[in-house]
């Protein structure tokens, strides 16, 4: 078997990823191109391993690894993806820069974001808008 054929369909395969990484702005487009790219190594490690005609198999067993972690990052990349798309609106990447909320209690005003109680302990990034009404854990409703 020539080794040439499936190397050059890896550095299609990758480049073709590389292109989608930088210039697609959809989150959901980037995690298919980090795949593809992966695939393209994937594809590397089976040829080489039938190249050299290894007796252990190493190159496929790297496969199966490689599969498994990609699966991994795919279910927590396209978790992280709807809860932002939840959140957000948008999994646009450009605007999703910042992800901290800017609603000056997160230290941008020159204080460091905390308040204190006067019975407790300082409560970081705790507010006085009374409009603010979300309940955290252990808090009932009345």
């Amino acid at each position: 078997m020539h080794l040439a054929y499936p190397a050059v369909l890896a550095v299609l395969l990758f480049c073709t990823g590389l292109y989608g990484v930088l210039a697609r702005r959809n989150a959901i487009l980037v995690l298919m191109s980090v795949e593809l790219m992966l695939n393209a190594v994937n594809l590397n490690l089976v040829a080489f391993d039938v190249w050299l005609r290894d007796t252990l198999h190493a190159g496929q067993a790297l496969t199966l690894f490689t599969i498994t972690i990609a699966a991994a990052e795919i279910g927590i990349g396209l978790a992280i993806v709807l809860l932002v798309h939840r959140n957000r609106g948008t999994s646009h990447i450009d605007r999703l820069r910042e992800l901290a909320e800017t609603d000056g209690t997160d230290g941008t005003d020159g204080t460091d974001g905390a308040a204190t109680d006067s019975d407790g302990p300082t409560v970081a990034g705790a507010t006085d808008n009374p409009a603010d009404t979300r309940l955290t854990r252990g808090e009932a409703t009345a």
